[in-house]
């Protein structure tokens, strides 16, 4: 085949393609306006990320540990919508099916590595809740700067090391057959999938990822809300405010782990190109609604968004007189 590059060791030959072909919604009418709909949910997301980054950044009334943590989720958003949905039109809108391999396994690990941060960035959030509410009065001091910069950055971290890892251990592979990548991105359970010697540690890391990144936030997420319950339990006054603060946390866990989680626990009972279909939304979907919920509807920086609004208005005024 013209596209394998093949590197003869001691008695093994190693074939390492020139490149993989990404396929998915095969079959399905009117995509194009699918991905038509993901471009509108890219850009909604960079301008709802970017907005709450900017206030954050100009409101100096903003410095506390909770908006690094938000200023973090949206940063990531960001980037993890940057990483994917480009490169998702440009392969499905403009048929640029073809990926070198060198470009796949850059597109794996920056895809992975944001998705990864996301769980990671939840966790940091639910902390930050957890501390505000069992110790309001020591918060202060329990939560300072030093530690939630700490924690964001051995989170990322640890992303970069899980999926670097995991990616990694694609290279020893050898490709000897297909070449085509069932999935709408070069995903890691359908690239190691198509290599033709041991996959053992592949399938190990596939395996200890998910539970690395999905399973043990989501573990952590339900211990800290199970604190925070009993901590609530038992006090009278403040229950209503303090449960408040986490309704915008609480829809992102729920709108981030439940759907993934779902679909890699029935994937196989799901059509190929519906859990496709259901895969990708459940990955953008967040990206476009998590500035809603938890940035913008967080009263402090609904607050700010007000008066940098009024300032500008202010300011045109006075320089139309």
């Amino acid at each position: 085949m013209e596209f394998l590059n093949s590197a003869v060791g001691k008695n093994i030959t190693f074939v390492k393609p020139a490149y993989f072909i990404i396929s998915a919604f095969n079959g399905i009418a009117n995509i194009r306006y699918y991905l038509v709909f993901l471009c509108f949910i890219y850009i909604f997301s960079v301008v709802g990320n970017t907005l709450v980054m900017i206030v954050i950044i100009l409101d100096h009334t903003l410095r506390g540990p909770k908006h690094i943590g938000v200023f973090n989720f949206a940063f990531t958003d960001l980037l993890s919508s940057s990483a994917l949905m480009p490169k998702l039109v440009d392969i499905f809108l403009f048929n640029h099916h073809h990926i070198s391999y060198n470009d796949c396994l850059a597109f794996m690990f920056f895809c992975l590595t944001f998705f990864a941060a996301q769980a990671f960035n939840l966790v940091v959030l639910s902390f930050d809740r957890v501390m505000a509410i069992i110790y309001p009065l020591h918060y202060q001091m329990r939560m300072s700067h030093k530690l939630i910069l700490s924690l964001i950055a051995f989170f990322w971290l640890l992303a970069i090391t899980i999926i670097l890892t995991a990616v990694g251990l694609l290279t020893r592979l050898s490709f000897c057959d297909s070449v085509v990548i069932q999935s709408y991105f070069c995903d890691h359970g359908p690239v190691y999938r198509l290599g033709c010697n041991d996959l053992t540690p592949n399938r190990v890391i596939a395996h200890l990822a998910p539970v690395l990144v999905l399973w043990v936030p989501l573990a952590f997420i339900v211990g800290s809300y199970c604190c925070i319950g009993y901590s609530l339990s038992k006090t009278v006054t403040c229950r209503l405010k303090a449960l408040k603060t986490c309704t915008g946390h609480l829809s992102l866990v729920a709108i981030y782990f439940l759907p993934t989680l779902f679909i890699f626990t029935f994937g196989s009972t799901i059509l190929p190109n519906a859990r496709t279909i259901s895969l990708s939304l459940a990955t953008v979907m967040p990206l476009t609604l998590n500035p809603i919920i938890y940035g913008l509807q967080t009263q402090e920086i609904k607050e700010s968004l007000k008066k940098l609004l009024k300032v500008k208005m202010q300011f045109k005024i006075s320089a139309n007189k």
